[in-house]
C-alpha cells in the first residue's frame, strides 16, 4: 500500500559534500522512524539517497519520497525537463516518486513550457504529487492556472525568524501543504531569546520548540540530520506542545533572518 499522506516531519538532505554520507544517514532515519526523505537533482546525492531506502529494512511504500529538479541553471533547456525527471528516477532507483518538486521558479522556468511536463509525469505515474519550490504568491497563482495536476505542496525556508505569513495563508486559501527547508535556521534558533525561554519553560532545545511552533502551524519542517542523536531529537518535537501563550510569542519575534538567500529567488527580483 502506497503511504499517501505527507508525514508530519521529514529528513532534509542537503548538504555541500560527503553526499556518499546520506545512503547511511538515510537507512539510520528510517529505522528510527522517518517516514519522509526530500531530496534534489542539484544535491548530487539521489543516488545514495535511494540505496539508503533500499538497504533499510522500511519498504518502499512506506517512505515519501521528494525530490526536485528544474533549479535555476539545470537543465540547460526547457526541452530537457522530461529528460531531468527520468534521470531523477533513475538516480533514485525508483519507477515513482511521491512528489515531484520544480525546484526554483528562476533561470529557464517558464510556466507554460515547464508545468506541463510536470503534468505529463503525473499523468504517467512517473509522480504521485506536483509540487513548487521558493515560488512567490504571484507565481503560485500563474502556476495554478497552467497545472492540471493539483498543487499538493510548496517547499520554501520557513522558521521562527522566516514567518512566511503570506505564503502560509495562500496554501490555506488553496488547499495545499507547506513544508519547511532550513526549519533551524541553521542554527540560528539556538540564539533567539524568546526561543530559550520557551525551551527553558519546557525543559527542551529551542531546536524543539521551533519545529513545534512549524509543526502547530500545519506545515511540515524537513530538518538535515547527520547524526542517529540529532534524528532522534527531531522527532521529539512530534510530541511537545506548545501552549497559546509560546504560540503568540513565538509569532510576535519581529526579527526576520533568511538562511537561503540567492540572488534568483523571486523575493529579490
Amino acid at each position: 500500500m502506497v503511504l499517501e499522506e505527507l508525514p508530519r516531519i521529514g529528513l532534509g538532505t542537503y548538504s555541500d559534500d560527503n553526499r556518499d554520507q546520506w545512503t547511511g544517514n538515510v537507512e539510520t532515519a528510517l529505522e528510527v522512524g522517518y517516514r519522509h526523505v526530500d531530496t534534489a537533482q542539484v544535491y548530487e546525492n539521489e543516488q545514495y539517497v535511494g540505496e539508503g531506502i533500499r538497504r533499510s529494512s522500511v519498504d518502499r511504500d512506506d517512505v515519501f519520497l521528494a525530490t526536485k529538479t528544474v533549479h535555476h541553471d539545470v537543465p540547460a533547456s526547457a526541452d530537457e525537463v522530461g529528460a531531468a525527471i527520468d534521470g531523477c528516477l533513475e538516480r533514485l532507483g525508483v519507477d515513482a516518486v511521491d512528489l515531484l518538486y520544480v525546484h526554483w521558479p528562476s533561470g529557464i522556468y517558464d510556466h507554460e513550457t515547464v508545468l506541463p511536463q510536470y503534468d505529463e509525469a503525473y499523468e504517467a505515474g512517473k509522480t504521485r504529487h506536483v509540487g513548487l519550490s521558493n515560488f512567490s504568491p504571484e507565481l503560485l497563482a500563474e502556476a495554478r492556472e497552467v497545472l492540471d495536476a493539483p498543487l499538493y505542496a510548496h517547499q520554501v525556508e520557513m522558521h521562527p525568524l522566516l514567518q512566511q505569513e503570506e505564503l502560509l495563508a495562500d496554501s490555506r486559501d488553496h488547499d495545499y501543504r507547506m513544508v519547511a527547508y532550513s526549519p533551524l535556521a541553521k542554527g540560528e534558533v539556538f540564539e533567539v531569546p524568546v526561543l530559550q525561554e520557551i525551551a527553558d519553560k519546557h525543559d527542551v532545545t529551542p531546536a524543539h520548540v521551533s519545529l513545534a511552533w512549524l509543526l502547530e502551524k500545519g506545515v511540515t519542517p524537513i530538518p538535515k540530520a547527520s547524526s542517529e542523536a540529532h534524528m532522534r531529537a527531531n522527532l521529539e518535537a512530534l510530541e511537545m506542545e506548545l501552549d497559546d501563550e509560546d504560540v503568540e510569542r513565538i509569532d510576535s519575534i519581529e526579527r526576520e533572518y533568511r538562511v537561503i538567500d540567492a540572488g534568483h529567488g523571486p523575493w529579490n527580483w
